[in-house]
């Protein structure tokens, strides 16, 4: 038996107390509504004002936003499935499971092209309107698309040429590793997000540092993207911690065994909600155009009637 099919079991046979498992569900959607109301507000804001809708920067904010509500909603109806069915259709699992991992993948992508963007704006200011258009942004949001499709859709195809068909007729607990149990996948997996890791993390790096270069010349707006670049690389390295969270939960459950279940609630906060959170924040909060019309959404839908 597998490290993973080990785990399921102890899910299983150690399940949560009916208090605790309420506890941790009510937390999980609280934070899910919160989340995604503010997200709302923000793609409400984005579609009513021309200002946001025409300026490449807030289009890649809300593609993010938009896939983060996308991520959290189905993690979230996953999470509070796991404790009400335990087991679900297998093809039901990897249709989820897929858009899941779709979206994982899209986050770090999206903020290297958000980094990128900060970068031709602050160190070759006169060439923006020309680099980054509304046409271009919607080309790069598709190949962040295509770039996550081609990495996972090998998995499926693979899983359809290796297992049977009574294989997608079973009921299974909903993880990805239960939907793709081949080793060879898990190996593939590890290599994408290592180059995924590296490649993205270069970009930020370099981005960073030229931009604190310029900085330096004393420009208020390049001190604001410096420190805008040092969010994005906190909010990218929860976001690429999800590639290293397989090696967390066996960690765990190696060492911790007693407390496996609530390390494994800990990690699913640490690694599938917080990063979501950051990312209104960055905009929805710092930013001071995005703030002052968030501020009157927010308390147009407070007020009385």
């Amino acid at each position: 038996m597998n490290l993973s099919a080990t785990n399921v079991t102890v899910v299983v046979q150690y399940g949560d107390s009916f208090s605790k498992a309420l506890i941790k569900n009510l937390i999980v959607v609280v934070l899910s509504i919160f989340i995604n109301y503010i997200n709302a507000g923000l793609i409400y804001t984005f579609s009513k004002h021309q200002i946001f809708n025409t300026n490449p920067r807030y289009i890649l904010f809300v593609h993010l936003v938009i896939n983060d509500m996308i991520q959290v909603t189905l993690t979230v109806a996953l999470f509070i499935t796991s404790y009400i069915f335990f087991r679900i259709p297998m093809t039901v699992c990897c249709f989820f499971i897929l858009i899941a991992i779709f979206t994982t993948e899209n986050t770090p992508l999206n903020l290297a092209c958000m980094a990128v963007e900060c970068y031709i704006a602050i160190c070759i200011p006169l060439r923006h309107s020309q680099i980054c258009t509304v046409k271009k942004t919607r080309l790069l949001i598709l190949l962040i698309w295509a770039t996550s499709l081609v990495s996972v859709l090998p998995d499926l195809f693979m899983t359809l040429a290796t297992e049977s068909q009574d294989y997608f007729k079973l009921h299974t607990f909903c993880i990805r590793e239960r939907v793709f149990p081949n080793p060879r996948i898990i190996e593939r997996r590890n290599i994408t997000y290592i180059v995924y890791l590296v490649l993205v993390w270069c970009i930020i790096f370099f981005i960073y540092f030229r931009i604190m270069f310029t900085a330096r010349t004393a420009s208020k707006d390049a001190k604001k993207a410096r420190n805008t670049i040092l969010l994005h690389g906190f909010q990218l390295l929860l976001c690429m911690a999800t590639y290293a969270e397989h090696l967390v939960k066996d960690m765990v459950w190696q060492r911790f065994r007693d407390y496996y279940l609530d390390a494994l609630f800990a990690c699913y906060l640490l690694f599938q909600i917080i990063p979501r959170f950051i990312s209104s924040i960055i905009y929805g909060v710092r930013d001071k155009t995005f703030r002052k019309h968030l501020k009157g959404y927010l308390l147009y839908k407070i007020s009385p009637q």
